[in-house]
């Protein structure tokens, strides 16, 4: 058997992939079409975009991270997004353009693709830009164990301990043990009700689902060929036929019409 390098021989990159693009229903006033919550000063001194752009200085040299995140963003708040990156000193970001809102499966699928343009496969770490994450600490270090687990084929899932019976949130089931301080997944569950949400918190094997995964670009390409081509199909076909100016990239907009909507979860984990 060939032996199996390992993520710190292998140098492979962490690249941070954020999606950006929400439509703010969910705090409005404060948040419009216009101007969603991700761009909003909410906590602190920076939007929540820049927060999660800036929340990944500073982890340990064992994670090389690219210089520069890829944004998935509506093609309405481009300018406001670019603006917002120049703004905490990233300038290079790369701004996928999203013709029309297909959800979170679609944006990870179109940021995979682009990744791949050079040649290269990096570990991706897919991030809502809607989180608030005060210790960054207890993040840098999950992102680390993540990142060896995906460097070596995984498909990972963060979960959040949680704090009280929520029903507005679906939580993920703990398995067995893993590598690298990680564990299998037994399970997805919907949002519950009150009851429900009781006993997942008197299990203590059950965790809110974050949103946040950590996946190598190549093997969410072939989860997805495997579980939702529909999905591959479109997106492929539209960043074969995108429009790249400077940082923002278009693809194209007749060929992603057609790609259907779903999400990371229900798409493919």
């Amino acid at each position: 058997q060939p032996i199996q390098a390992t993520a710190f021989e292998m140098n492979t990159p962490l690249q941070p992939v954020i999606l950006c693009g929400g439509s703010g229903t969910r705090m409005w006033p404060l948040s419009r079409e216009t101007y969603p919550k991700q761009f909003l000063t909410l906590v602190g001194e920076h939007s929540m975009l820049q927060d999660t752009a800036l929340r990944l200085r500073g982890l340990p040299p064992s994670v090389p991270v690219a210089p520069n995140p890829v944004l998935v963003c509506n093609a309405d708040h481009r300018f406001l997004a670019a603006s917002q990156m120049n703004a905490v000193g990233i300038q290079d970001a790369k701004i996928l353009l999203e013709p029309a809102g297909r959800n979170t499966a679609p944006a990870l699928t179109l940021a995979a693709l682009q990744v791949q343009v050079d040649g290269q496969d990096p570990v991706l770490l897919v991030m809502p830009a809607d989180h608030v994450i005060p210790d960054q600490q207890a993040l840098h270090a999950a992102v680390e164990q993540a990142y060896q687990m995906a460097d070596a084929g995984a498909m990972v899932a963060f979960g959040i301990v949680p704090s009280h019976p929520e029903t507005g949130y679906g939580y993920i089931e703990r398995g067995a043990a893993a590598d690298h301080g990680g564990f299998t997944i037994s399970s997805f569950a919907e949002k519950p009700d009150a009851i429900t949400a009781q006993q997942y918190l008197d299990a203590g094997t059950y965790y809110w689902n974050s949103g946040l995964f950590v996946v190598r670009a190549s093997v969410w390409l072939k989860a997805l060929e495997q579980c939702r081509p529909d999905i591959l199909q479109a997106c492929t076909s539209a960043m074969q036929q995108a429009q790249r100016d400077m940082d923002f990239v278009r693809p194209n907009a007749e060929a992603f019409a057609d790609c259907p909507s779903d999400s990371i979860d229900y798409a493919v984990m």
